[in-house]
């Protein structure tokens, strides 16, 4: 096990990533329990609210990602500042994409159904990483032969290749494929041959006097979402919990009007 440690881990300087990794997945793990349980009104974890300013965990996240980026930058090697630094970097990564949908929408919408997007780039930031830390690197180019690595030529050729693979792939309106496929180089290759998605650039520019394919593609595109959605959204509602319902229109303005109600009432 001794010898394995080095070989895979220490000697190749994998180290720090690995240690970036395991903070990264513990601190979004640890977030999502606390915010359920306050959402479930159990144990004695409450909302910080200096002030009464609600103050989302994305705050002391960018934070340590900031501290923990610089200390790595300004650390050397396998030094103990570095492993810090690798640390505080996951942790406050783990905390910033657990509310990448809030950032991205700037809106509260973390128990919503836009909320799940920050589940699905966690679980896709993590697995990216394993597959780095297991030794598979962008653009495959940990495939070659010791011969061909000294074929420069070859490497860009390589490396160019699966990177338009994996543009034509997001081009097809297929972003978790094509970021995959960065890494894996089949992957994009796969996805750049298939079907467009309806919706996708490639589909308005190429299947808009084409209505064989365009209904190709939405059939395939309902076939595939019916198989997958329902098991993605179970794993999804157990990593990051289930999102409040949808409310309409109607259901919105009366639970506003309820809501300043209840503090006219608490006032008087």
């Amino acid at each position: 096990m001794g010898h394995w440690w080095y070989r895979n881990i220490v000697e190749p300087g994998k180290l720090p990533l690995l240690l970036a990794l395991l903070s990264f997945v513990t601190s979004f793990l640890v977030t999502r329990t606390i915010t359920r349980m306050i959402r479930a009104g159990r144990g004695p974890f409450k909302n910080i609210t200096p002030g009464g300013m609600h103050v989302h965990h994305v705050v002391p996240g960018v934070v340590l990602t900031i501290i923990g980026g610089f200390g790595a930058v300004g650390s050397g090697g396998h030094s103990v500042g570095a492993l810090i630094s690798a640390v505080l970097f996951g942790l406050g990564a783990g905390l910033v994409l657990d509310e990448f949908a809030l950032v991205l929408h700037l809106d509260d919408v973390y128990w919503s159904e836009q909320g799940r997007k920050s589940v699905e780039i966690v679980v896709l930031t993590a697995a990216l990483v394993a597959l780095v830390l297991g030794g598979f690197l962008p653009f495959g180019v940990n495939d070659l032969t010791s011969g061909e690595r000294h074929n420069r030529g070859l490497v860009v050729l390589n490396t160019a290749t699966n990177f338009f693979l994996a543009l034509v792939t997001l081009w097809k309106g297929k972003p978790r494929v094509a970021l995959l496929g960065t890494v894996v180089p089949f992957v994009a290759l796969i996805g750049s041959v298939r079907l467009a998605r309806p919706g996708s650039p490639y589909a308005r520019r190429f299947y808009a006097k084409r209505p064989r394919a365009r209904a190709r593609a939405g059939l395939r595109a309902f076939h595939h979402d019916r198989r997958w959605a329902a098991p993605r959204r179970k794993v999804e509602n157990f990593i990051g919990g289930t999102p409040d319902p949808e409310m309409g229109a109607a259901k919105v303005t009366r639970a506003v009007r309820e809501r300043i109600k209840k503090t006219k009432n608490t006032k008087l």
